[in-house]
């Protein structure tokens, strides 16, 4: 397939998934329409780069459909400037739109295999840190960040990571509950941590965050 064919896909998943989906901000929309989607799925699955649902990846691994990480995006509204910490890097899709966006984004990515294809992505991209490590780790030493990117689904965000944040500071995540996953946003402030969540979307499972087991009888 050629660069404008997949231009082209680029385009017609903007205009028909996206901008259909309440994703209209046209900053974000131009940093998506610039960055090559099909870099960040194997070789192999590139005709799959604009589907609108996960590709998968490496080692049961899948990249978060286009607009769960678009919505994502809307509602976090990373300003330039910005210092993101991304949980789940991935490939590194997520990281180069967040640098596009003007962030200085430190990714965090624990599979060999996924950590080695995003250095290669994002070889160009100026303002992106990988780091190689346990997802609900974080990066301790870069904190405090501005704005927490968790870009797939988890069952609990570790307290480990909103300690990263700075007071005021920003998280978007995916949340699995029984089943369904909602997207949410929350914010750090002096008294804690809340969240809501603001749609239900398919995104991927990311391994790492699943809720601590209770005894029942």
């Amino acid at each position: 397939m050629t660069e404008q064919t997949f231009k082209a896909m680029r385009r017609a998943m903007v205009e028909s998934q996206l901008r259909t989906s309440d994703v209209n901000d046209p900053v974000i929309l131009e940093a998506i329409l610039a960055e090559p989607r099909e870099l960040y799925v194997p070789q192999e699955r590139r005709s799959a780069a604009y589907i609108d649902r996960a590709v998968p990846l490496a080692n049961g691994r899948a990249l978060n459909p286009p607009l769960a990480t678009a919505r994502l995006l809307v509602e976090a509204a990373p300003r330039a400037g910005e210092k993101v910490l991304l949980v789940g890097a991935a490939t590194g899709y997520a990281a180069a739109l967040l640098a596009r966006l003007g962030c200085t984004v430190v990714a965090i990515e624990d599979d060999d295999a996924l950590f080695a294809h995003a250095k290669a992505a994002l070889a160009g991209h100026a303002g992106v840190t990988l780091q190689q490590g346990p997802l609900a780790a974080g990066f301790a030493q870069g904190a405090p960040y501005d704005l927490l990117f968790v870009d797939g689904a988890i069952e609990e965000l570790d307290e480990t990571l909103v300690a990263q944040l700075r007071i005021g500071g920003r998280a978007v995540f995916a949340r699995l509950e029984r089943g369904v996953t909602r997207l949410c946003i929350g914010t750090r402030t002096t008294g804690g941590f809340g969240a809501r969540a603001f749609v239900d979307w398919e995104a991927v499972p990311l391994p790492g965050f699943a809720r601590p087991k209770t005894f029942t009888f």
